[in-house]
């Protein structure tokens, strides 16, 4: 009786080149249409453990850890210089679904940076932003302002410590007039002082003193008329509102 085999099943050509296709590992430079390049890790086609990405139209530079297609764990991001050409790092720190979430520091120019917590792309937590003018700001952040407690220092050594909302100082704060000697305690609308009192704080130290002391307080009631003065206010921000 005649044996019969069964021909071997043969796959289509696609579907080996498929599998060649896809990439897995380490991978030399791979090209998008647009341009763009990456040169690293693999898993399942997508960008996955350590590798660098080239974004040809900013020429942009990332490189660091990748998850799934995203920048995810730590990584720096760098862009040309538009006057040398030479690139600088714009942010290092770490990243999560391609945003920066995490601690970083985020360079806007050389003199202007800010290093501390972030989420979503934006500065929330703890935080300190450097300005270009000298300036400090270190404290809480919340949509990428000054939200909570925090203090400003300027260039001059004066420095405001108290409570900040949508970037501004808003609430009850401490202003410290080294320069002057003194310092004012008060309430804050919007970065402007709406009541408070001012006293003479380190004047004999101060190398710009005022040319006379404060006079001490006279009136029966000083807290009372401060607290009075103060639901004044608050009652007004809150009719504006």
């Amino acid at each position: 009786m005649p044996v019969f085999k069964r021909p071997k099943k043969v796959e289509p050509l696609w579907k080996g080149w498929d599998q060649k296709a896809q990439k897995n590992g380490l991978r030399h430079q791979v090209y998008a249409v647009n341009g763009d390049h990456y040169v690293g890790e693999w898993k399942d086609n997508l960008k996955h453990g350590k590798g660098t990405q080239v974004w040809k139209k900013k020429g942009a530079i990332y490189e660091g850890d990748w998850k799934f297609g995203k920048r995810d764990g730590y990584g720096t991001l760098s862009l040309p210089d538009p006057e040398t050409g030479k690139y600088r790092r714009v942010y290092s720190g770490w990243w999560k679904g391609d945003k920066k979430s995490g601690y970083g520091i985020q360079f806007f120019s050389p003199k202007n940076y800010y290093e501390g917590e972030w989420c979503g792309n934006q500065r929330c937590g703890w935080g300190r932003m450097y300005y270009s003018n000298g300036d400090i700001y270190e404290g809480q952040w919340w949509n990428d302002k000054p939200e909570g407690q925090g203090m400003l220092r300027l260039k001059n050594r004066n420095r405001y410590e108290g409570d900040w909302k949508r970037g501004m100082k808003n609430g009850h704060g401490h202003f410290f007039h080294l320069d002057h000697g003194q310092l004012f305690k008060g309430f804050w609308v919007d970065d402007v002082p709406k009541c408070g009192t001012m006293i003479d704080f380190g004047r004999d130290e101060a190398p710009e003193p005022t040319q006379f002391p404060i006079p001490k307080i006279e009136i029966l009631d000083p807290d009372g008329v401060l607290k009075e003065a103060l639901a004044m206010v608050k009652k007004t921000e809150e009719e504006g509102d």
